[in-house]
């Protein structure tokens, strides 16, 4: 038998796997809920959740900033937005999206306007005007010659169709050589002979009627140079945006998935190939030996293009139609059937991988020629459990991520510290979505039939006024201490706190002085033990937990085990 301390200073790693409990040089624990890692290495009680608003129904959160000092929450739910500034109810806008469309609906931010796509509907610009909140369409510009500035091209289902255009009591005719019109072309454009036109009406499978501005001169020969809008009815709309180097960024087109589209600079409505000018648009595909999806687009110090079979960068600077140097650099993959927005996180791109086990973080190599994949989950992988939500608080180095089970993974992330910490958050009800706005995260939550919108505060040391929370934590097993010991006995748990007014360990309370519950007092600073009479402890079991359900604060700086062992 031989006498044993054991301290743990630091819970830099956060909650490991249970394959990792071997590994003795794991600054992590066993099960972290509700805990944070502060700057230090030491744990802290989460904040409480304030309640901001009752919501009607389940929503998706996405942050708009309307001006240096006017930050939004957007609620989108079925048919609306409900707009929010910090907890007040700003408006309500009506929108085409159903409640199934939202989770592939994706968005981009220009000054005092946000662009929404999705696969199957025209692109919607939410804007402001008067103060008051308005939704339009996106519209292509319109060139001198009223050509419409939309980008065009030929689809394979066309290779071999030609159109023969005549005038009809003053209707413009567009007749194929085969069945190739369907009702979903009207509203959709051409481009032939020059010009531009719009599909007004349906006639049968060869025979559709179009208009144009401008004069023109109609062919005698049937046309066979001829191509199709490629954002339509019936082909389709962008389901990826951004903006890179004052560019607009369209991908993956409903029909031409592997598409990327970029406008004139400056021009965001302009999408005319021209000439090949440097500021002109710029239209290339992906290509591979795999079928390629574009996920979603971010504008970084590249432009990365993250697709269903990998990651992509356009590393151009500046981007020009001659200069398009596209890159697969990484083969991870991203999820195709959910639009779950790649996080800004200290100068890194964070997506969440096709897997929907793993949170990945794209970074340039120390030469800047190649991105690396980096897995932020390697020693969590238990945590994740498809994705559905994830929002980075950059001010308090905090990345969330909601799960499908309504639970949250919470990665406490500080690289110059060392500090790479996931844990996870519980309430009573379950978490559906989450944003950062203006420096605060917002989440909804649904508690029984109801769905709320609540931000997290750290005065706060309930959920939603009325809901306790428990936050516990638990060491990782004996068998990493290095003793290689067959017996252990644990005599006394030292657990030393700061500004602390709460404390279990392992489910006894500890006795704090009376005089730190007063409420000009911070809370208790120093060391809490409690004795336990040399209880005997597997060496795969857990040594210790600290826990609460007080409503009061918790913060640790180090757990200290006094023991013997038997080898």
């Amino acid at each position: 038998m031989g006498n044993f301390i054991k301290t743990q200073e630091s819970f830099a790693d956060g909650e490991v796997s249970i394959n990792f409990f071997e590994n003795d040089n794991i600054h992590g624990v066993a099960h972290m809920e509700n805990f944070d890692v502060c700057a230090g290495g030491g744990l802290v009680r989460r904040p409480g959740l304030k309640k901001s608003a009752q919501l009607i129904m389940d929503a998706r959160l996405v942050s708009f900033s309307a001006s240096e000092t006017e930050e939004y929450v957007l609620a989108i739910m079925n048919g609306r937005i409900r707009i929010f500034a910090n907890d007040s109810f700003v408006q309500d806008v009506t929108t085409p999206w159903a409640s199934s469309d939202i989770p592939k609906l994706q968005y981009a931010q220009r000054f005092g306007t946000m662009i929404f796509v999705h696969q199957d509907y025209p692109p919607k610009i939410l804007y402001r005007e008067n103060g008051v909140f308005k939704i339009r369409n996106f519209s292509f510009s319109k060139s001198s010659d009223g050509n419409t500035e939309i980008p065009f091209m030929r689809f394979e289902d066309s290779e071999n169709i030609t159109v023969t255009i005549t005038n009809s009591g003053g209707t413009i005719h567009f007749t194929t050589n085969e069945d190739f019109w369907t009702p979903e072309n009207v509203g959709g454009h051409l481009r032939a002979i020059g010009k531009t036109w719009l599909i007004n009406s349906y006639i049968s499978a060869t025979d559709i009627t179009a208009t144009c501005n401008g004069a023109y001169t109609l062919p005698d020969d049937p046309v066979s140079d001829w191509q199709e809008a490629v954002f339509s009815p019936r082909r389709g709309w962008p389901s990826a945006i951004t903006f890179h180097q004052d560019r607009l960024v369209f991908g993956g087109a409903k029909s031409w998935p592997g598409g990327i589209w970029l406008s004139q600079v400056g021009r965001h409505g302009n999408f005319d190939l021209g000439t090949g000018l440097d500021d002109e648009a710029i239209f290339f595909t992906l290509l591979s030996d795999r079928r390629q999806q574009v996920c979603t687009l971010v504008s970084s110090d590249n432009l990365q293009i993250l697709t269903s079979e990998g990651e992509w960068a356009v590393s151009n600077k500046p981007l020009t139609p001659e200069s398009v140097n596209i890159k697969m650099h990484t083969s991870i993959g991203s999820i195709a059937d959910k639009y779950l927005p790649p996080q800004q996180m200290e100068g890194k791109t964070v997506f969440v991988a096709k897997n929907k086990r793993d949170i990945r973080q794209l970074s340039l190599d120390d030469l800047s020629e190649k991105y690396n994949a980096d897995n932020l989950c390697a020693l969590t992988s238990h945590l994740m459990k498809n994705p559905v939500d994830i929002s980075y608080n950059k001010d308090a180095q905090k990345l969330f991520v909601v799960m499908s089970d309504g639970n949250m993974a919470v990665l406490n992330y500080n690289a110059a510290l060392g500090i790479s910490a996931w844990g996870r958050y519980t309430t009573d009800g379950k978490f559906t979505s989450v944003v950062t706005c203006d420096g605060k995260t917002f989440v909804v939550v649904k508690r029984g039939d109801n769905f709320f919108l609540e931000r997290f505060d750290d005065s706060e040391f309930v959920d939603s006024t009325n809901y306790a929370y428990a936050a516990t934590v638990s060491g990782l097993p004996l068998l990493t201490s290095g003793h290689n010991a067959k017996n252990i006995r644990i005599k006394k748990i030292t657990v030393r706190v700061y500004n602390t007014k709460t404390l279990f360990i392992n489910d006894s309370r500890v006795v704090l002085p009376n005089e730190i519950y007063d409420d000009t007092q911070a809370g208790f600073c120093g060391d809490a033990s409690i004795n336990i009479l040399g209880t005997s402890v597997d060496l795969v079991d857990t040594p210790w937990k600290i826990s609460t359900t007080d409503s009061l604060p918790l913060k640790i700086l180090s757990v200290t085990i006094y023991g013997r062992y038997q080898i």
